[in-house]
């Protein structure tokens, strides 16, 4: 049978084949991101709770109601922001759904799509699943600022989308305020959509504001944001995430998301809603990651490993080039099968597989875990 892939050029994703390789070798992973630490207990027996209250068949398709009135207030909140929750916000399986979902109701054959590398990996399948063609624009090491006349150079008739993430991943950097505004005066008057990778933004440091795209008033008429409650209350494995957008977009979004999953996990959904009554459950949650943070570059400030600290996310991006002048990902394969811990090239994500010469790192891990990987890592 003479099958032509419609994705001819992805294979495994690098996240898989790190986490493979760590278990083999019974290796420390700070490569994928996830937590090894188990979610609130309180939030669990809420999830039980609903279960046992009836909240077992399907949800509304745009999630469950008093969660979409959570999302709501959580913008009010946090940037004074507005979103309708009949009609402006969608609970999705996941981020990754969301972000999918929203290229495909937008993306037309030929039609250019904005990102910037190093860039998560979904992305790009995409736009090239349904016809569009990327446009990369390369971030360097270690800052990953963006170069705004670049931007500017590569917006043409044929933009239809700009991917932004901030907090980043897999830099750990963020965008500042500037930055957004010099996106919105490139967009203005244009009909380019943006998509707002938010997952992290309960995940700042140092007193900074996350600048999210609902805080500049143009911005918001013409993006998606996408989020992710896996990110904030440490399960990813229930892949419960939602996505916020003016009415008319949201209306194509769920063309699409109707006929995709139509609708996700309703204890779940019950369970968050419940929990989200309490804000400090996610405004915590900046402070419980930076303490992470500090502990972890506080045990390697002694190793050869040179650093930036991570300005959100719960990734940290290290420089080996004073160790090695080994490709990112032979050195991450030799750090997981000779040193015993495992962490994610970060060339996979780059245009023509640039290599600077780091490795990114998660510390969503117990105290205990980073101690261990701190050690292994002062042995290097």
């Amino acid at each position: 049978m003479n099958i032509t892939s419609k994705l001819p050029h992805v294979g495994t994703t690098i996240f898989t084949v790190m986490s493979a390789l760590a278990k083999a070798h019974n290796a420390l992973n700070l490569s994928q991101g996830f937590p090894n630490y188990p979610s609130s207990q309180k939030l669990n027996n809420l999830v039980t709770n609903a279960m046992k209250n009836g909240y077992n068949q399907y949800a509304p398709m745009a999630g469950n109601l008093e969660l979409r009135l959570a999302i709501a207030r959580k913008y009010e909140l946090l940037y004074k922001s507005t979103y309708h929750p009949e009609k402006e916000i969608t609970v999705t399986a996941g981020a990754t759904q969301a972000i999918y979902t929203i290229v495909s109701a937008f993306v037309r054959p030929n039609d250019e799509v904005i990102i910037f590398k190093p860039a998560y990996d979904c992305y790009e399948p995409a736009v090239e699943i349904n016809g569009g063609k990327t446009i990369p624009i390369q971030l360097s090491a270690p800052n990953y600022k963006v170069n705004w006349d670049e931007v500017a150079s590569k917006i043409s008739t044929k933009t239809k989308l700009i991917i932004i993430n901030s907090p980043h991943n897999p830099s750990g950097t963020i965008w500042s305020k500037e930055d957004m505004l010099q996106l919105q005066k490139l967009t203005k008057n244009t009909d380019i959509i943006i998509l707002s990778d938010e997952v992290y933004e309960h995940i700042v440091f140092d007193d900074v504001q996350h600048q999210s795209a609902c805080l500049f008033d143009d911005l918001k008429q013409r993006s998606f944001i996408t989020a992710s409650f896996g990110k904030t209350f440490h399960n990813t494995g229930w892949k419960i995430g939602y996505c916020c957008a003016p009415e008319n977009l949201m209306a194509e979004f769920r063309k699409v998301h109707q006929f995709n999953v139509f609708s996700v996990n309703h204890p779940s959904q019950k369970g968050i809603a419940d929990y989200m009554q309490d804000a400090e459950t996610y405004l915590g949650l900046n402070t419980f990651f930076q303490r992470k943070r500090n502990l972890f570059l506080s045990l390697i400030s002694e190793s050869r490993f040179k650093f930036q600290p991570s300005q959100g996310t719960y990734f940290q991006v290290l420089d080996y080039s004073e160790i090695t002048d080994a490709y990112d990902v032979d050195f991450a394969k030799q750090l997981t099968k000779e040193f015993k811990i495992a962490a994610i090239p970060l060339s996979v994500f780059n245009a023509n597989n640039q290599d600077d010469k780091v490795l990114r790192f998660c510390f969503a891990k117990t105290d205990d875990t980073l101690i261990k990987a701190a050690e292994i890592l002062n042995s290097i």
